[in-house]
This record gives C-alpha cells, structure tokens and sequence, in this order.
C-alpha cells in the first residue's frame, strides 16, 4: 500500500466515550445538576470497560464540566463564564512561575480592562452599586491591621467596579486577573504604611463614580493602579 497523504489518527476508545458524554452536555441530553449514567450504564452502552470509562470522566472533571464525588453519582455543572475561565486557573498560575516576566504583562492587561471598565461604571452605577463601594472601603478601612483580611477587601472592591459594567464574560476575565495577580503579588500588598493611601485613592475613585465624571474617574484609577504597580515589599 501507498503511504497515505491524510491519514485517519487512530483514537483511544477513552477520547470517544469522552466525545459521546460531551455530545450529550452540550445538546441537553442531561441537562446542569442531573446525574450522568453510573459507570456500570455507560459500559453497557458503549461496549468498553471500566478504566476507558473513568478516563472519559476525568477528562470531563478536569474541564468542570461535572463532578465526580466519591460514592455519588457523576454530575453535570453550570456552565458559566466563571466557570469557563477557572479552567485556565492552573495553566495560568504555571505560565507566572515558569515566566515571571508575564506578570508584569498581566498587570498591563489589568490597567487596560479597569481603566475601560471604572469609565462604564461611572456612567452605569446605581445608588446601590455606590452604596456597595462605600461599604467595601468601610469594611477595608477596618482591617487596617489585619493584612489579610485588608488584601481581600481590595479585591473585593475592584472586583465590585467591574461587575457594573453588567458583562459576565468580561467580568470574569478582569476577575480571574485580579485573582493570578493578588495571588502572584500579594507581597506587595502587604506593606505597612499605604494603607491610608490606599483608602484615599479609592474614595476618590467612587467620588468619581458618583459624579459620573468618566474622565476622572479613569484619571484617578490610573493613577491609583500605577502607584501600586511602584510598590516595593518590605524586607
């Protein structure tokens, strides 16, 4: 025979089964929170073994498109931007540790998304979404000595500035941003001293939002994302 010019890739019987059960997520054949087939139906269905079924399985677990729960039944997840993004989680958190230097481009990213999304927010927010703001610094000003539980406040307050632009798509992206940044710099957020500038630099970010005044708004975001990007951690 004749060396074929395209030839047909021969396919482990886990790929298949994988491609049938993914088949039936995306059509609706089961539809978010319903229980796939036990192991034992599957088998019977496709006519192979059990180590060719737990291999399809895992590879659906590891896309988050169910959830295997030892000594319950398979189920199948939401699917979510959110969800959808936190399956770049560990490939992203290995890019930062491999190439450290991407976090400097992963901060660029940041500014660009946030210096775009504090202008959206000043035009859209809600006297509920300023009520929120207000609460958030309240709740960060507080924790004050508390490192930890003042990191997570500011994240929270960004996090809540993005999510006005109403996007889901976008506010999980600029979610999972903050996320690989605060969890590969946190260092630098736990500094002693910024703290009250911090603070004032984000209530004159809401005092902007309030004021539905777009330009400040970006003007004082940039600047308050450009001094911390400057921070350095303390010995």
């Amino acid at each position: 025979m004749s060396t074929p010019t395209d030839p047909i890739p021969r396919r482990k019987l886990s790929d298949a089964v994988f491609d049938r059960l993914h088949a039936m997520i995306v059509k609706g054949a089961v539809a978010p929170g319903d229980p796939l087939p036990s192991e034992r139906a599957l088998m019977d269905r496709f006519g192979v073994g059990r180590p060719v079924v737990r291999e399809a399985l895992q590879s659906l677990h590891q896309m988050g498109l169910i959830t295997v729960s030892h000594g319950e039944r398979t189920r199948v997840n939401a699917i979510t931007p959110q969800s959808a993004v936190a399956q770049l989680d560990g490939i992203a958190q290995t890019l930062l540790s491999v190439a450290p230097e991407n976090l400097d481009h992963l901060k660029d990213a940041r500014r660009m998304f946030e210096l775009g999304l504090v202008r959206v927010a000043a035009l859209r927010r809600s006297d509920d979404d300023l009520h929120a703001l207000h609460h958030l610094i309240a709740m960060q000003s507080a924790a004050r000595d508390r490192p930890d539980d003042f990191v997570a406040a500011d994240i929270a307050f960004h996090a809540r500035i993005i999510a006005i632009a109403g996007n889901p798509v976008i506010t999980a992206l600029a979610d999972a941003m903050l996320k690989w940044i605060f969890h590969n710099h946190g260092a630098l957020l736990r500094w002693s001293g910024h703290e009250d500038t911090t603070l004032a630099e984000h209530r004159q970010i809401v005092a902007a939002i309030d004021a539905q005044d777009g330009d400040a708004a970006v003007a004082q975001m940039a600047t308050h994302l450009d001094r911390s990007a400057g921070l350095q951690p303390r010995a």
